[in-house]
């Protein structure tokens, strides 16, 4: 029997971990081996080390179709192995450099246009994954992840938006990924979109008149509140996001408190709480007049989804799509809730 630590990640987040890219089968007998949350890195990193394993052989073998998926894999893991483990920094570090690697290495094999992106901010730096589709000049869509989420676990999330035309970049804001080493995570999220975006400025093979953009989780706050700033973001969705993240204080789990004291660089969960209430939408989505989508699910068990709607409400330009039987994320509807996303934006950005 696991402990409730581990009970709780595979409760919570199970269905996040298929639907990118984990495979049902070793999810299963990876957890199945945990006994308790100390262990959770080190099984997950032995899962990845597989993988990149699989991928070495098949380069090797010339098979680079077989070695880049393995490689993207290989990513995922090694990113969910150190996902809201904040029990040592350094090893946690150690996977998240492995995630990197992982991806960097999928990309060489799949995808070699993907850059990556280091972005001076600050006295630090943020840092995306960017990625085109064939056609020239395609709109752009900012994916921007949530609390502990980095942009490598976004590779088959991507793909979604690249098969319809429209280029990605995946960013590690503050507090997030990369840009969580040095940099907390804060609550105005659209000095670090303004920093992606000036970076990418004199570009000419992306149309920066149709740039939209998508957060998930705590980016489902990040994404709005960033576009009702930032108006070169000309549409925006957010997913499973709350109003006020302080207000879900109670409710979330252990696991999720601790992570977002330690990458909020509070000194305790009192502080923590305090910094989680300045994640506060009030007086914000009045100003968020591009077209907006909000989507959550009715069992989200981690914010619950009238926070969601409250967003909706309060944005002059917005839909509201709730999908009964969600969890957080509509992780468990990915084959619904990604083409719908998808879709509305690229009729957005049209």
């Amino acid at each position: 029997m696991p402990d409730a630590r581990v009970q709780a990640a595979i409760d919570h987040w199970a269905p996040r971990f298929v639907q990118a890219g984990i495979d049902y089968n070793d999810f299963l007998r990876t957890v199945a081996e945990i006994d308790d949350w100390e262990g959770w890195l080190d099984a997950f990193v032995g899962l990845a080390d597989t993988h990149a394993g699989y991928a070495r052989e098949a380069e090797e073998r010339g098979r680079s179709r077989t070695a880049g998926e393995a490689w993207a894999r290989a990513a995922v893991a090694y990113h969910f192995a150190k996902f809201v483990w904040v029990l040592d920094a350094d090893k946690a570090r150690a996977a998240s450099d492995k995630a990197i690697e992982a991806l960097r290495n999928a990309h060489r094999l799949i995808d070699p246009g993907a850059e990556r992106l280091e972005i001076e901010f600050e006295d630090s730096q943020l840092v995306a994954n960017l990625r085109r589709p064939t056609r020239d000049r395609p709109p752009l869509v900012v994916l921007i992840p949530g609390l502990d989420s980095t942009k490598e676990e976004f590779f088959l999330l991507e793909n979604v938006f690249l098969q319809r035309g429209m280029a990605t970049m995946s960013l590690d804001g503050p507090g997030q990924g990369e840009g969580g080493y040095d940099l907390p995570i804060r609550p105005d999220y659209e000095v670090g979109l303004a920093a992606a975006l000036d970076a990418i400025g004199e570009r000419k093979d992306v149309d920066h008149d149709r740039i939209g953009a998508m957060g998930v989780s705590l980016g489902g706050y990040s994404a709005p509140r960033a576009a009702a700033f930032e108006k070169r973001v000309k549409a925006v969705v957010g997913i499973s996001g709350p109003f006020n993240f302080g207000e879900c204080w109670e409710g979330l789990p252990p696991l999720t408190r601790q992570t977002f004291t330690t990458k909020s660089h509070a000194k305790d969960e009192d502080e923590g709480l305090k910094k989680a209430r300045e994640l506060d939408l009030s007086g914000v989505l009045s100003k968020l007049d591009q077209p907006a989508l909000f989507t959550t699910g009715s069992e989200d068990r981690l914010i619950p989804w009238e926070q969601t709607e409250r967003q909706a409400n309060e944005a002059p330009n917005a839909e509201f799509v709730l999908f009964e039987g969600g969890t957080h994320g509509n992780s468990n509807f990915p084959y619904r809730n990604r083409p719908m996303i998808a879709d509305w934006l690229g009729e957005q950005l049209r």
